[in-house]
C-alpha cells in the first residue's frame, strides 16, 4: 500500500501525462517549422521508353510564373537526368496538370521541336525524331527539353535522351 495522502498519486500521474502532451505538441511544432522551411516542390515531367521510365522537377521555375532567368542558362544544369532511347520506340512525354495547364512543348537542343504548344498531359513521339539530323540532332545523344508556357517561358524540365546502339 502507498504511504502518500489520497489523491497524491494521482497527481503525480496528471504531471508525467502533462509533461507527455507537451513533448508531443513540442515535437509536432518542430515537424511543421521544418516543413516549412523546405522548398515546396516543382511540378513533375516524366519521359518513358518501353518500360523505363524517368522523371524530373523543373530546372528552372518560378511557381507558374516567367523565369527570372535566362531560360538557355537551364539547360547547361548539371543534374539531367538520362534515359537510354531506341529510335524504334516509341518516347512518352507525360506532364503535371499544373505545366499542361500553361501550355507547353518539346525543345530538342534548345529549338522547338512541336510547331505549337499543347495542353494535354500525355504525349507521343517515335524515337527516332531525336536522333534525326534533319530536326538538328548530332551524335548520338540529344538534350530534350519539356518547356512550360506558350508566349514566355514559366518552366523548364530537361533531359538527356542517349542513343541504343545495341540494335
Amino acid at each position: 500500500m502507498t504511504s502518500l495522502p489520497r489523491g497524491r498519486a494521482a497527481n503525480g500521474q496528471g504531471a508525467a501525462r502533462r509533461r507527455r502532451a507537451v513533448a508531443t505538441v513540442g515535437a509536432v511544432s518542430a515537424g511543421l517549422l521544418a516543413l516549412s522551411a523546405c522548398d515546396k516542390p516543382t511540378p513533375m515531367a516524366t519521359v518513358t521508353v518501353g518500360t523505363k521510365s524517368v522523371s524530373s522537377e523543373a530546372d528552372c521555375y518560378n511557381d507558374g510564373n516567367t523565369l527570372k532567368t535566362d531560360p538557355t542558362s537551364c539547360l547547361r544544369s548539371k543534374d539531367i537526368k538520362s534515359i537510354t532511347v531506341d529510335p524504334d520506340e516509341t518516347v512518352r512525354f507525360g506532364v503535371d496538370p499544373k505545366i499542361a495547364d500553361k501550355g507547353w512543348t518539346i525543345l530538342m537542343n534548345g529549338q522547338q521541336l512541336l510547331p505549337e504548344t499543347t495542353n494535354k498531359t500525355y504525349l507521343t513521339i517515335p524515337g527516332s525524331v531525336f536522333f534525326n539530323q534533319q530536326y538538328g540532332a548530332t551524335g548520338s545523344s540529344t538534350l530534350v527539353s519539356v518547356k512550360e508556357g506558350d508566349k514566355t517561358v514559366t518552366g523548364l524540365w530537361s533531359f538527356k535522351f542517349k542513343k541504343d546502339t545495341d540494335n
